[in-house]
């Protein structure tokens, strides 16, 4: 990107996740803010997430939500209350690791879905970055138009402000003016917005507003390091148009404002240099010159310093120095020449990919810039510059996301050992311990079967009770035991009276037993009494009974169910896993040998782009070296005259006096 490109600016992840999360009402604000969640899986999710580990963040939430889908009550997983916003975390998690393609189709389901204006609308705001990143300013703008009445307020002057550079890279920088006018006021887009209106103007053809504008955004107070690296910019491009402009003084001042530790802080100061030069300022163009060729020699803008310098000497006439300045030009570009070669052939070798692929660089956020400082890895020498553009850091990442996979598909393969083990010992403990629990529970289940058998047969005599009174079938343990007397006696009494009428016995045998027979009716018929006056009070009792015993057997079944599953559990935690682990197995191997593939592919391209780059440099560098020569020729000959000439004018000088 150029100079004069207009500068973006996105919001930091964590901040997304949790405008999302509360924009879509599904977690508490403690939970958006990572302080409380039900569901510890989706937690775990975040939790790497807000670490920008998107890759962790997916294969988790990924998992849980399978997970969640498979269960036979989802109702009751601790996700439950989740999944709306776990599902939407899905694409903005596979949205951060690039995976544009997956995540644009899960705003999009978000687009069509019945969800509330807000939400869509930040949906289609997402959605337009994701084209806008992916350099289809037609389709973001096309995605910004869809959105439609309450914005949520977190997200409205982004909206505006991805909206203005949308415009811009399609050619309307006059409709983007408008917009960035709007913008100078916000907070959260201090220092972007100015500079992006200067860029507008400048690409419209006002000029003069432009530069007014670039020096209002180069005047920003600001603290954060972004809005002071948009500032610095805004002063170099500023002080650049007007070093075109023949306006050295001015141009002077704005590039003096660029900080000596920032980013642009080289091209400011070889662009004063040049202003201070223009303006035939030789001595004032020492001082940043001579600042500049003391930094890093791998820049260019310092090798230009280098013989930008003795250039600023010779046109002092102090061609002495200039001479040994070039000199040193000479033996700087030479040492730089020799870098580029072994950049190169380290290179070719495949050592480049090598250093990129470094875990210790890799944990700090400035790793390009350490890849420099390296000293076994000269490949990175020259390649900083190349490294900080966007198409080289998307292949680049791309590659160094390959790794990543074929680390973990290494550890994962690896892991089928494991999981192999964990079957092993499963199977060896449930095996010999389950079939005398089978025998056990056959027993019980053939129990808890019969008395269910008795409890539906209870349950089907007191309902035909209602129809048909049988109040025999109430009456207590006490009761029966003495119907059964009564019974036993009467039977013993007519086998005495037919006795007697074989053998014609005494009649008052007869007499007695017929006392006895009165008073056999008269208890059986006490007993009848009580158990008709008392037949509607022991059926209501009877069923309340049977209800209690209702709780009872709901009791029994649940356990007997909890036990169903727990057997089943224990069967399944060890049965069954051989298939689909080699299927796995099989997956993974299968990936592996394409990812080889594909990073051969990918770092070839590498390779040959940073070596690409290395040869312009190399024949930038021997360029300058020729120069160098040449102008130290040219001084050391301008230098030896002059000295010849004050040795000729000295004696003639002294013979005067």
């Amino acid at each position: 990107m150029s100079a004069l490109a207009y500068a973006t600016r996105v919001a930091p992840a964590p901040v997304l996740g949790a405008v999302l999360a509360l924009a879509l009402g599904l977690l508490p604000a403690g939970a958006a803010m990572g302080k409380s969640l039900d569901d510890p899986y989706f937690g775990e999710a975040l939790y790497y997430a807000y670490q920008e580990h998107y890759f962790e963040a997916l294969e988790r939430l990924d998992t849980e939500i399978a997970q969640h889908y498979g269960v036979d009550e989802p109702q009751l997983d601790s996700l439950y209350a989740y999944i709306d916003h776990a599902e939407f975390s899905v694409g903005d998690f596979e949205l951060h690791y690039r995976m544009h393609h997956r995540a644009g189709r899960a705003i999009r389901a978000v687009l069509e879905g019945d969800v509330e204006e807000p939400v869509r609308n930040e949906a289609a705001f997402r959605l337009a970055r994701i084209h806008f990143q992916k350099d289809q300013p037609h389709d973001a703008l096309q995605a910004l138009d869809q959105i439609e009445g309450e914005v949520p307020e977190t997200i409205q002057d982004d909206v505006a402000y991805l909206r203005a550079n949308i415009l811009l890279a399609i050619g309307r920088p006059a409709d983007a003016i408008e917009i960035l006018r709007g913008l100078q006021g916000s907070e959260s887009l201090q220092g972007f917005a100015a500079y992006n209106l200067g860029i507008a103007l400048l690409q419209a053809g006002e000029g003069e507003d432009a530069v007014r504008q670039l020096d209002r955004a180069g005047r920003v107070s600001a603290s954060d390091p972004a809005t002071l690296a948009i500032r610095d910019k805004s002063n170099l491009v500023l002080g650049t148009l007007l070093l075109e402009a023949s306006a050295f003084e001015p141009a002077h001042h704005s590039l003096d404002r660029v900080r000596l530790a920032g980013p642009f802080s080289n091209q400011a100061l070889l662009r004063a240099g040049w202003a201070d030069l223009s303006a035939e300022r030789f001595e004032r163009a020492l001082v940043p010159w001579s600042l500049l060729a003391e930094r890093e020699a791998t820049d260019p803008a310092v090798q230009e310093a280098l013989l930008a310098l003795p250039f600023a000497y010779s046109k002092l006439n102090v061609h002495g120095r200039a001479a040994v300045l070039y000199e040193r030009a000479v033996q700087s570009f030479g040492n730089e020449l020799g870098k580029v070669d072994a950049s190169i052939a380290s290179i070719r070798k495949g050592d480049f990919l090598a250093a990129l692929v470094r875990e210790e660089i890799r944990q700090d956020k400035d790793w390009v810039i350490r890849l420099r400082a390296l000293p076994d890895a000269p490949e990175t020498f020259y390649l900083t510059t190349l490294m900080a553009s966007h198409d080289f850091q998307t292949a680049l990442q791309n590659y160094l996301d390959l790794e990543d996979l074929r680390k973990k598909l290494t550890t994962w393969n690896r892991s089928f050992d494991s999981f192999d083990d964990i079957i092993r010992l499963r199977r060896r403990y449930y095996e010999p311990v389950l079939p005398e629990i089978d025998s056990q529970f056959r027993k019980l289940d053939a129990q808890i079967r019969l008395r269910l058998e008795q409890r539906k047969y209870l349950d089907q005599r007191l309902q035909h009770m209602l129809i048909a009174p049988r109040p025999d079938y109430l009456a207590t343990t006490d009761e029966q035991d003495a119907a059964a007397r009564l019974q036993a006696l009467e039977t013993s009494l007519a086998g005495a009276d037919s006795s007697d009428s074989a053998d014609s016995s005494d009649s008052a045998d007869s007499a007695d037993r017929e006392a006895l027979r009165l008073r056999i009716r008269r208890l059986r018929g006490v007993l009848h009494f009580g158990l008709e006056t008392q037949y509607h009070e022991r059926l209501t009792r009877a069923h309340e009974h049977l209800r209690e015993l209702n709780a009872d057997v709901d009791v029994l079944n649940a356990r007997y169910e909890a036990f169903v599953r727990t057997r089943q559990a224990a069967v399944h935690s060890y049965v069954g896993y051989e298939i689909p682990i080699n299927g796995l197995r099989a997956r993974v191997r299968d990936a592996l040998e394409r990812l080889s593939v594909l990073m051969a592919r990918q770092g070839h391209m590498l390779e040959t782009v940073a070596i690409a780059q290395l040869s312009e440099r190399r024949k930038s560098l021997e360029d300058y070296q020729n120069q160098a020569r040449f102008a130290f020729a040219d001084s050391y000959d301008r230098a030896a005259k002059a000295q010849a000439q004050v040795e000729i004018q000295a004696p003639a000088a002294a013979a005067t006096r």
